[in-house]
């Protein structure tokens, strides 16, 4: 790894599945019960907001039944101890990067531990209930603090410096992601043409396998700390 520098890692549902996580969408295409479209879009929050805001109560409260797996730690260790550029970008709301050690880090999707207050536009760490319309804890205006988290419809955040990091990197690595939901699908095919290295980690081919120089199967515990023994060895 002597010729590597710059680390862009992307991680997705895989990661956190192995700690228990759901997916982002079952095999029966429903959420965690729900159709995509009536807890993930901002237009089923105008909808019906007590149910949104229900659905993401009881995610952020099943936060405190998990933990990180080997695959985030490993990413942790990673994050403290890699000399050179890293960024970590997750498409994943949960709290389990963090738990896990890891600090340069990029939320493309938003957090579940996170407020979006309508009102003033100010975010503010939350981890209470946003069902009963608490009042923001910027601006104090109650009904108008929503989750913040990306929805079907929206940019996913911090764009910009995403696609920075990927252009200037040397190894892009993709872990536990379906290579289905762009624009996160694209990231392989851009590092590749920036010249970097590309590398999947997966449980199965994801569809954008055929992008990677590299691809390995198996689950993302194993994987990740190999492949950061190896790098960090190297």
């Amino acid at each position: 790894m002597g010729d590597i520098r710059n680390i862009v890692v992307l991680t997705g549902a895989g990661i956190s599945a192995e700690s228990g996580v759901p997916t982002f969408r079952g095999p029966d295409g429903l959420w965690e019960g729900h159709r995509v479209e009536d807890v993930a879009t901002p237009e089923a929050y105008r909808r019906d907001p007590d149910l949104v805001l229900d659905f993401y109560d009881q995610r952020r409260a099943k936060l405190a039944s998990v933990e990180p797996n080997p695959a985030h730690v490993a990413l942790g260790r990673l994050d403290a101890e890699w000399k050179g550029k890293l960024l970590i970008v997750t498409q994943n709301v949960d709290d389990l990067h963090e738990r896990g050690g890891a600090e340069r880090l990029l939320h493309m999707h938003g957090e579940l531990k996170s407020a979006w207050c309508l009102s003033c536009g100010e975010r503010h760490p939350f981890d209470g209930k946003m069902a009963g319309y608490p009042a923001c804890a910027v601006c104090g205006v109650s009904g108008h603090v929503r989750p913040d988290i990306v929805w079907f419809g929206e940019m996913p955040y911090r764009m910009e410096e995403i696609d920075v990091a990927i252009a200037t990197c040397d190894l892009f690595v993709s872990v536990g992601t379906s290579g289905a939901v762009y624009p996160a699908a694209g990231f392989v095919q851009s590092a590749r043409y920036a010249g970097a290295e590309t590398l999947e980690l997966n449980l199965d081919p994801s569809e954008g396998s055929i992008f990677f120089n590299e691809s390995r199967m198996g689950r993302a515990g194993d994987l990740v700390p190999e492949w950061v023994d190896a790098v960090l060895g190297g």
